[in-house]
C-alpha cells in the first residue's frame, strides 16, 4: 500500500477561514488579527474578557524518551484534539511554535504528520508570525545595551568578566558558542568573552512562556539579572533600563496564535523553549486562553517525560496554578524494540521478545507521571510495520503498571484512529480522580530540589556538583531565590546524562557543569554532561535537502 508523505497531505487541506475557526471557540471575528487567511492572534482585550470563566479539563500529552524511530508525541496531540471533537467535544490543542534551529538541522517540523497536522505546515515551520523574530531581538536589545552601558562610563559599575547575559540566535551554528565581542580597537568597546545560545535556550522565551500578561511580562524581563558588580551585586535588566522597550518589541508576541488542523479544529501554536534546555512547553497565554474557551484541552510537553512532563508539572503548573486532569504517554512498537536493542535497519521484523525487553523505559516514565498523583494512559502510536502480537506485548505490559494502552492509528486516519483514546481520556478527565501534586515543595533548597528530581525521576544514585556550584546555590537561596523550581537541562535520549544508555538505568550519577539563575522566567537551570545550549549542524543538514521546486512550493522541510 502506498501513503501520501506528510508534505502532500498538508497541501491537499482544505483550510476555513481563520474568522470560522475562532468561532467554533466563541472568539469574535474582531477579536481575531489575521496574518493572511489561515492564521491569527487572539486579542488581549478578548483573553481578559474570558477571565473569569470556568476552567476545561487540562490533558497532557508526553512520551518515553524519544528514538531515532519517532513516537509521534505532536502528531498523537493532534490526533487526540480532532478525536474529541469527533466524539463531540468541544476541543481545542496547544502546542509550541517550531524553531528554525533543528528544521534546517536535523529534526525537521513540529506540526504533526499523516492524518494529524496542523497546517498551514509551511508557515508554522518558517517565520510563522514573527514571535521567535520579536523575542530574538528583544533579547539582543538587552545584550547591545549592557555593552553600550559599559561603554558610556559604566555608571553601574558592571564588572566586564560578570557580565553573565548572551546573545542568542534562533540558528544551530557550534561556532558560535564561546566568541569573543568588541575586538578592533577603542571605538567597539570592552572585549570580552560571551557565546549564542539558540534563541529557545533564551530566558525571554522562557518569560514569554510562563506571563500572565504585559505588566507581568514586563514584571519579569526587568528582574533578569544580566552581570554582576566587582562586589558581586546583582545588575539587572531594569537597572539596565532595557525592560520597557523589550515589552515593546514583544507586545504582539505575546498574544496566542490560532490555527486550524487538518480536520479544521482549533488549535493554538505559541512559544517554543525546547525541553532538553529549557522548560519545553507552549504559553501560559495560550494554554489559560483556550481553557476559558474549550471544554478539553490537549497539550504537550516537549520530548519525553523524564524532561518535558516534569518541567511542565514542577515549572508551568506550578507557576500558572494549572493541573492536569490526565496524562497520555505515547509509545511506539518500533521504540520499544530499539530500546530493546533491535538496530533500526531491523525494526520492520517481528521480533515480541525485543518489544518486551524494550518495555522497561516505558514503564518508569508511567511510574514517574503517577507519581504526581495524575491518572495515565499510555496512546501506542501505529505503525504499518507493528503486528497485533507486538501491540498486544506492549498492553499486556502496561497493564501490569497499573494503567491501560490503546492502539492509535491517527497518521493513516486522522480522528477515526484517536476515537477510542478520545472516549478513554474524556472519561477520566471528567471522572475528577487526579489529585495532581508537585514533586517539591517551594521551600526546599535548590540542591535538593536537584537531588528529588535525579533520584526521583531518573533513578540516579547521586548528583555530582564541585563545591563552586554547590556555594552558588547556597548563595542565591541567600538572596531569596531558594524557592523557584528548578529547570534541568540534560540530554532526551536517556534517563542518563549519557544518550547512549536507553532503557530503563539505575546505580547512575548527575554531572552537574553549570547552574544559571533565570531570576526572570523564575527558575533555575542546572546544565547537566554534556548538554548544549547552542546546538550544532549535523553533518548532513536537512538544509541541504530543502528547496523549491518549479511550482514554487517548499520541498524538504518536512
Amino acid at each position: 500500500m502506498s501513503y501520501k508523505s506528510d508534505i502532500e497531505i498538508a497541501r491537499e487541506a482544505n483550510k476555513k477561514p481563520i474568522q470560522e475557526i475562532g468561532a467554533k471557540l466563541d472568539i469574535p471575528s474582531e477579536h481575531l488579527l489575521p496574518y493572511g487567511h489561515d492564521k491569527a492572534k487572539v486579542s488581549q482585550d478578548f483573553i481578559n474578557s474570558v477571565q473569569d470563566r470556568e476552567n476545561g479539563k487540562l490533558i497532557l500529552v508526553t512520551a518515553i524518551n524519544p528514538t531515532p524511530a519517532g513516537e509521534g508525541k505532536t502528531t498523537t496531540t493532534v490526533g487526540l484534539g480532532d478525536g474529541l471533537n469527533r466524539i463531540g467535544k468541544k476541543a481545542a490543542v496547544c502546542i509550541r511554535e517550531a524553531s528554525l534551529g533543528p528544521n534546517f538541522g536535523m529534526k525537521g517540523g513540529a506540526a504533526g504528520g499523516g492524518y494529524a497536522q496542523i497546517v498551514p505546515m509551511e508557515d508554522m515551520n518558517l517565520h510563522f508570525t514573527g514571535d521567535f523574530h520579536a523575542i530574538t531581538t528583544a533579547h539582543n536589545l538587552l545584550s547591545a545595551m549592557i555593552d553600550n552601558h559599559i561603554y558610556w562610563g559604566n555608571k553601574l559599575g558592571i564588572d566586564e568578566r560578570r557580565v553573565v547575559w548572551r546573545r542568542v540566535l534562533d540558528m544551530n551554528d557550534r561556532a558560535l558558542r564561546d566568541v569573543v565581542t568588541s575586538l578592533g580597537g577603542v571605538a567597539n568597546g570592552f572585549p570580552r568573552q560571551t557565546g549564542f545560545d539558540i534563541t529557545v535556550a533564551s530566558e525571554v522565551m522562557a518569560i514569554l512562556c510562563l506571563a500572565t500578561s504585559l505588566q507581568d511580562l514586563e514584571r519579569r524581563l526587568g528582574d533578569i539579572i544580566v552581570a554582576y558588580t566587582r562586589d558581586r551585586e546583582p545588575i539587572t535588566c531594569r537597572d539596565i533600563k532595557a525592560d520597557g522597550a523589550m515589552t515593546v518589541l514583544l507586545k504582539d508576541a505575546m498574544q496566542p496564535n490560532l490555527v486550524q488542523t487538518l480536520e479544521n479544529n482549533p488549535a493554538f501554536v505559541h512559544g517554543g523553549p525546547f525541553a532538553n534546555i529549557a522548560h519545553g512547553c507552549n504559553s501560559v497565554m495560550a494554554t489559560t486562553t483556550a481553557l476559558k474557551v474549550a471544554d478539553y484541552v490537549v497539550t504537550e510537553a516537549g520530548f519525553g517525560a523524564d524532561l518535558g512532563a516534569e518541567k511542565f508539572m514542577n515549572i508551568k503548573c506550578r507557576k500558572a496554578g494549572l493541573a492536569p486532569d490526565c496524562v497520555v504517554l505515547v509509545a511506539t512498537v518500533r521504540a520499544m524494540k530499539m530500546n530493546g536493542g533491535v538496530a533500526k535497519a531491523d525494526l520492520g521484523a517481528e521480533n515480541v521478545e525485543a518489544v518486551k525487553d524494550g518495555c522497561d523505559n516505558l514503564g518508569r516514565h508511567i511510574q514517574n507521571v503517577k507519581s504526581f498523583g495524575v491518572p495515565v494512559v499510555v496512546a501506542i502510536n501505529h505503525f504499518v510495520t507493528d503486528t497485533d502480537a507486538e501491540v498486544q506485548a506492549v498492553k499486556d505490559y502496561v497493564e501490569t503498571q497499573g494503567s491501560e494502552a490503546i492502539l492509535c492509528q491517527h497518521w493513516a486516519k486522522g480522528s477515526e484512529g484517536t476515537e477510542e483514546l478520545a472516549k478513554r481520556v474524556a472519561q477520566i478527565a471528567d471522572s475528577g480522580i487526579s489529585q495532581f501534586a508537585p514533586l517539591y515543595r517551594d521551600e526546599m533548597p535548590l540542591f535538593e530540589k536537584i537531588e528529588r528530581i535525579a533520584k526521583s525521576i531518573y533513578r540516579a544514585d547521586e548528583v555530582l556538583a564541585d563545591a563552586k556550584i554547590r556555594n552558588q546555590l547556597r548563595e542565591w537561596e541567600a538572596a531569596g531565590y531558594g524557592n523557584l523550581p528548578i529547570c534541568m537541562a540534560k540530554t532526551q535520549y536517556s534517563f542518563t546524562t549519557d544518550p547512549n544508555r536507553r532503557g530503563a538505568p539505575v546505580g547512575h550519577s548527575v554531572p552537574v557543569r553549570e547552574v544559571r539563575l533565570s531570576a526572570g522566567a523564575g527558575f533555575v537551570v542546572v546544565i547537566c554532561g554534556e548538554i548544549m545550549t547552542m546546538p550544532g549542524l549535523p553533518s548532513v543538514p536537512a538544509s541541504e535537502n530543502i528547496r523549491l521546486n518549479a511550482d514554487g512550493q517548499i520541498e524538504g522541510l518536512f
